[in-house]
């Protein structure tokens, strides 16, 4: 199982975030020729963008023989199970699933960037990113922990 590796933030803030983000670590494992092979601790963090509840953050590691476009497909249709609306950029969300990498591909394609486009500058998905693939490199940015300690401070506490 596997072909490709695969690394996907979960955020929510809205209705139950901790539960929204449990369930979907479990539904992200149920998808059709993937599993996920390791999940980062929780973490709640102040929210970026218009004044909203905080966040909770995870990240997942996947194992998947799907495509990129194809996983894609299946992270928003988890997204739209728990009701994501896509009203206010940077809105508050039931549930946000970002594909972050998959394996180094590097695209920008209309539909789906790789690796995600604002990755490097993200605490909230870096220090979970790094507690799951500490020695991991992001294509075109260089190593995790570089990229972690050079990130502007964020309130963000482990769960």
């Amino acid at each position: 199982m596997g072909q490709h590796r695969a690394y996907v933030a979960l955020g929510s803030n809205l209705a139950n975030p901790e539960a929204q983000v449990r369930r979907a670590f479990e539904e992200l494992n149920d998808l059709l020729r993937t599993t996920c092979v390791a999940r980062s601790p929780l973490y709640r963090t102040e929210a970026v963008g218009p004044p909203q509840p905080d966040y909770i953050n995870a990240v997942a590691q996947l194992d998947t023989d799907l495509a990129s476009q194809a996983l894609l497909d299946e992270l928003q249709a988890i997204e739209r199970a728990h009701q994501r609306l896509r009203v206010i950029r940077w809105g508050p969300r039931t549930l946000d699933l970002d594909l972050l990498l998959y394996d180094e591909l590097r695209q920008d394609h209309p539909r789906l960037t790789l690796p995600h486009p604002r990755l490097h500058e993200r605490a909230f998905v870096l220090q979970p990113l790094f507690d799951i693939a500490p020695d991991l490199d992001i294509p075109g940015h260089g190593s995790l922990a570089t990229l972690l300690d050079r990130c502007p401070p964020l309130a963000i506490q482990r769960l």
